[in-house]
């Protein structure tokens, strides 16, 4: 496509890192009680100037945060899903090897194996899952994947005491392969169900969405583990697994209600 010729937006960019920046860093700060009442004002200053931010957003032609996109529903529930599973998978990475080096008392070369299984099984699964949107809906492919998804993490907040490596690695490759399928057909609807000539704009948002969820995952770890704070270690990981199931499943939910036809 064509440039538009446009000049870079730096009243837009420097409201999208304080938003997004002040917001992220509030949800963090509230696992800590000392630091709880600050943390409840950035999270307010980041709605306020992030109200500002949308405002002006929705007043230019080529907005640096395209949101008038979330009008189309394949494109808003997409988003939806993108988040919702990439917080979900960040929580799952951060608080699983406080399990296996805490709880089961493994050493950082074992839990390092003892992850790989999920981005191992994630990168086997993204070419078939491509292939798969070609030819069926990606709103029930990316459900089903985050279904599997769901599965395995409720399969690993099951985890029995003592469980063997081959029982952690099973449960972890099944998340690995739901999160497969689901993420290569959410992002084909992401890019295609936006104008051809605001593809830019549906790419960013879909950054926007990954970089978001990672983000408050990792941010809802930390507020979950400092709510725990002097109990088991083992309760505050199953805890913040379980919240992992539910971000998952509201994420195959929300892809199967997408009307976007196959290709």
């Amino acid at each position: 496509t064509p440039r538009n010729g446009g000049r870079f937006d730096v009243r837009s960019a420097l409201l999208n890192a304080v938003t997004f920046g002040l917001l992220i860093i509030g949800v963090d700060g509230l696992g800590d009680p000392a630091t709880r009442g600050v943390a409840l004002a950035e999270i307010g200053a980041a709605l306020a100037i992030g109200a500002v931010f949308v405002w002006t957003q929705t007043r230019l032609a080529r907005p640096l945060l395209p949101v008038d996109l979330m009008r189309i529903p394949a494109f808003a529930l997409s988003m939806a899903s993108s988040v919702a599973s990439f917080a979900a998978q960040m929580m799952a990475y951060v608080a699983l090897p406080f399990y296996f080096q805490d709880v089961l008392h493994l050493s950082e070369t074992q839990t390092g194996f003892l992850m790989t299984p999920w981005p191992l099984a994630i990168a086997l699964m993204a070419p078939i899952s491509g292939r798969l949107a070609d030819r069926y809906a990606p709103g029930l492919l990316g459900g089903l994947g985050l279904a599997l998804m769901a599965t395995g993490l409720t399969a690993t907040a099951l985890l029995p005491a003592g469980a063997s490596h081959p029982d952690i690695a099973w449960r972890l490759t099944l998340c690995g392969l739901g999160f497969g399928l689901f993420q290569s057909p959410n992002n084909k609807v992401i890019i295609t169900s936006a104008p051809r000539d605001r593809s830019g704009g549906a790419s960013g948002m879909q950054s926007t969405a990954r970089l978001t969820g990672q983000s408050f995952g990792a941010a809802l770890v930390a507020v979950i583990f400092g709510l725990h704070q002097g109990g088991p270690p083992s309760g505050s990981v199953t805890a913040t697994l379980w919240c992992a199931v539910a971000l998952a499943s509201l994420g195959a939910v929300t892809s199967v209600l997408r009307r976007q036809p196959r290709a």
